[in-house]
């Protein structure tokens, strides 16, 4: 490889896009960094920093949905000096399924994707998009699918199952675990700052984040995570729910009226830290004012 060659990496998440440029180097080396958010609404912006200068940029786009914001993205970096010299982009794709390794993104892969979108609905397709609209525009340029779910394929049986009639783990309804890239990555810097044999123990790993989980990892492997069949359940988060009891779904449905379609945005939507203090899903926001409102404290 030339030694100008990069990797641009892509997280595409329900309402942003973030997005990094590394010079192929051992490590590598981080170029300019950024996201779109608020996509969707009004607010929408493309802000990036240079990793060279450190300097902070902002642009207001317009952004509809995704398929729109992922070709303003690419436009913004057809115009970047690097854009010729990337050889591939990584995608962080949320859900593998039984992927238990990086993979080339073929037509039959993006069929794959598409017939286990209901898995993560959150996620997936926007996922899906960005994928399309990259291959559509730069259709030369390989595409690596990174599954969030293959860190945790090695998990033992009794940590997949659910507790629902056993037909349904052989339909693919099971604990898959999320994360998995962030673990996959504090597992190589616990072995490059503590030594392998600290690695190698029994280790809790934190993601703490808008979304956040806890794993259980023990000779390098996951053992256990809070997070099951979708990235919803486990810990309270920003606007997820985290673990809830299945009847508040029954009752909601029935004497609210809610639809599945309701019920999935208010667990993933309204919930959480929004949900409890009814003002922000913002932690910073809620430190702001914790000692002059009840609920946020």
């Amino acid at each position: 490889m030339h030694n100008d060659d990069c990797i641009l990496t892509i997280n595409g998440g329900s309402s942003t896009i973030k997005f990094s440029l590394y010079r192929i180097d051992e490590p590598l080396k981080q170029l300019f960094i950024g996201e779109i958010e608020n996509i969707g609404t009004r607010k929408a912006t493309l802000n990036f920093n240079s990793a060279v200068n450190q300097q902070k940029n902002s642009i207001d786009i317009e952004s509809a949905e995704h398929s729109q914001a992922a070709n303003q993205l690419i436009v913004w970096l057809e115009k970047q000096e690097h854009l010729d010299a990337v050889k591939a982009i990584g995608h962080r794709i949320v859900h593998g399924m039984k992927h238990t390794e990086p993979t080339l993104i073929t037509e039959d892969l993006l069929n794959e994707l598409k017939k286990i979108s209901a898995f993560d609905p959150e996620h997936l397709p926007e996922e899906i998009k960005l994928i399309e609209v990259f291959k559509k525009r730069h259709p030369a340029l390989k595409q690596i699918a990174c599954f969030d779910t293959s860190f945790h394929t090695c998990m033992p049986v009794v940590a997949k199952l659910l507790s629902i009639p056993r037909r349904y783990f052989e339909m693919g309804i099971q604990r898959y675990g999320f994360h998995g890239l962030s673990y996959a990555y504090l597992m190589e810097e616990l072995k490059r700052v503590a030594g392998e044999e600290t690695a190698k123990g029994k280790i809790i790993l934190a993601h703490l984040g808008s979304g956040a989980s806890l794993a259980a990892v023990k000779d390098g492997k996951s053992m256990d995570t809070s997070m099951g069949f979708t990235p919803t359940s486990g810990l309270p988060m920003s606007t997820r729910t985290g673990d809830l009891d299945p009847g508040v779904a029954w009752y909601l449905m029935q004497h609210e009226k809610l639809t599945p379609k309701e019920f999935n945005h208010l667990i993933n939507h309204e919930s959480g830290l929004l949900g409890l203090s009814a003002t922000s899903a913002d932690i910073r926001d809620l430190w702001e004012i914790e000692n002059t409102n009840d609920r946020t404290k």
